[in-house]
Order: structure tokens, then C-alpha cells, then sequence
């Protein structure tokens, strides 16, 4: 199930790189690299931006702000875009610099809203 929905994911999203369903932990649930991806250590990558994930969670509550819903991370070579399922568990897609982010964020709302009973805590 949700190998299918992080496919879909990739599919429909021009110029993704990669999809992850992630713990907090750093512990990846499931993952669907493209070549590139797997060439550019996405998996990696996600697995390290756990902790900005974390910390964002928690700048967010401390200040008053409310939960963390979606973070971006636009980099030299890829995009990164997380959005959180739980307080323990994200989605994670990679795209190409060039990629559609409008329709990545589309996506992985859409994924979110699938998996929500999957993932309540």
C-alpha cells in the first residue's frame, strides 16, 4: 500500500527524485528512488533532515505557532519537501531543481489525507 501511494507520487510529479515515508527517528517506512535518487543518496538525505524536522516541530510549539505542517528545503541540486502525517512520521519528496513543487505539494497533501488513519497517533 504504501510503496503504491509513494509511486503514484512519483508519477504524477515532474521531476521527482525520490519519495519516503520517514519517522522522526530517522528510520525510513518505505522509499521509492529513482536512479538519481538512489545515485544522490536521497535516502540519506532525508534521514538527516529528520533533525531539522524535529526541531522545527518544536520552534513551532515553543513560540506559540502551532504544529509544523510542511517544510521546504531548496537546494543547489534538489528540493526537498516534507510534510508531516504525525507528530512522528512524514513525507518526504525530492525534485529535481526544475521539478513541479506545486504539484509535489498537491501530492503529497493528497497522500497525507490517504494515510491519515494509518498514521494517527
Amino acid at each position: 500500500m504504501f510503496k503504491d501511494l509513494l509511486e503514484s507520487i512519483l508519477e504524477r510529479t515532474e521531476g521527482s527524485l525520490g519519495a519516503l515515508i520517514m519517522g522522526t527517528d530517522g528510520i525510513a517506512v518505505e522509499k521509492i528512488l529513482s536512479e538519481q535518487g538512489t545515485d544522490a543518496n536521497l535516502d540519506i538525505a532525508a534521514a538527516e533532515f529528520t533533525s531539522v524536522v524535529r526541531v522545527t516541530q518544536r520552534a513551532g510549539s515553543d513560540i506559540g505557532l502551532g504544529k509544523l505542517r510542511e517544510l521546504v528545503v531548496t537546494l543547489d541540486h534538489s528540493i526537498i519537501l516534507m510534510r508531516l502525517m504525525s507528530a512522528e512520521y512524514f513525507i518526504v519528496l525530492a525534485l529535481k531543481p526544475d521539478g513541479n513543487l506545486g504539484r509535489g505539494r498537491f501530492e503529497l497533501r493528497k497522500v497525507e489525507l490517504q494515510l491519515a488513519k494509518e498514521f494517527a497517533v
